[in-house]
């Protein structure tokens, strides 16, 4: 370990890692070698930082599961190196990245942070540039030598929220991002403010890190007029091994017999299917309403207040652990990372 506090800062892609081409116009990636140039206060931290860049930089449409696996392998190798890690990254999946290396690195004891930017960081008016140096600032964060933020956490505009509690819900102004389901871990003005009570307590485990993801899972969405042949499609014509059922308010979907006979029958060839409510704030009841106790009856469970991108994630982490099905539903309603309340 290094005398000074140490940051390992990894760039895989997006608006944030952007510069504009004085000659051309156009967004270029920006070269990081340059940083204290573009953001002179950083010197001021007086900690070391280094600079991992995915080559090419992805946007973040394209981030894959090989992705996740090389977030999680640079991590492991740097572990021992540095105090905490940033990663940037494309606003746009960073949900889903964050939720899924929750699950992947297994006894994290240092802050993992995400951010990025709704604007390029050479704009004049960009919001990563702050975004930027107060993830460095919660990456190093220590008291009494432990981390204070030992989890993988989104930070952005001010909010540093659990990364497996987090859903982007705007796709202009600078607050992107929401925790609809659990407060904030840290709220930032003049001051950080750490909202310790609700920040996960470190283990002091050894990292174990899973690279490998069963990506024979999916989302099957309710709507209105839904047909038959568009759940028996998903359902068995796909190949997938688990969904997520996205359905309605307190966890009510379709009521019909030919409905809930499909799902019986999903269910019965081991097919495993998960509730989760399209409502961004809340949780699912199946006892409450008739037609959710009808998707209980045939055997889905309950995925209570988790996310849409920590209920797919969380899958093909416990699908490529686990052959029994049974074994999967019951981790399915345990807080591993804190990703749902029970």
């Amino acid at each position: 370990m290094m005398d000074r506090t140490s940051v390992l800062i990894i760039y895989t892609g997006g608006t944030i890692g952007m510069i504009k081409d004085e000659k051309t116009g156009t967004l270029a990636p920006f070269n990081f070698n340059g940083i204290y140039e573009q953001i002179p206060v950083l010197r001021r931290f007086h900690y070391h930082l280094d600079f991992h860049c995915f080559e090419p930089p992805l946007d973040s449409s394209d981030i894959t599961t090989a992705d996740w696996a090389e977030l999680a392998a640079i991590i492991q190798k740097n572990y021992e190196s540095y105090d905490g890690f940033v990663i940037l990254h494309g606003s746009d999946t960073m949900a889903y990245t964050a939720s899924a290396l929750s699950f992947m690195l297994e006894n994290l004891n240092k802050p993992v942070i995400l951010t990025g930017s709704q604007l390029p960081l050479g704009e004049i008016r960009t919001d990563g540039r702050e975004n930027f140096i107060t993830a460095i600032e919660i990456a190093a964060a220590r008291e009494d030598d432990t981390p204070l933020v030992p989890e993988v956490c989104i930070y952005f505009e001010n909010r540093l929220l659990r990364g497996n509690r987090t859903v982007k819900y705007n796709a202009e102004n600078f607050n992107a991002f929401v925790s609809p389901n659990y407060p904030a871990l840290a709220e930032v003005g003049i001051s950080i403010k750490y909202n310790r009570p609700s920040i996960l307590n470190p283990n002091f485990k050894k990292l174990k890190i899973h690279r490998h993801l069963n990506r024979n899972v999916g989302v099957l969405k309710m709507f209105p007029g839904i047909t038959p042949g568009f759940i028996e499609g998903v359902l068995f014509k796909s190949g997938l091994k688990a969904i997520v059922l996205e359905t309605f308010g307190a966890g009510n979907a379709l009521s019909g017999k030919w409905f809930l006979d499909l799902i019986a029958k999903a269910v019965s060839q081991d097919i495993i299917l998960v509730n989760v409510s399209q409502c961004m704030t809340g949780t699912v009841e199946q006892e409450k309403y008739t037609t959710g106790i009808g998707l209980a009856k045939a055997g889905v469970v309950s995925g209570l207040d988790i996310t849409t991108e920590a209920a797919l994630t969380k899958l093909m982490y416990l699908m490529d652990k686990y052959t029994d099905p049974t074994v999967v539903k019951q981790l399915m309603q345990t807080s591993l990372r804190g990703e749902i309340t029970v």
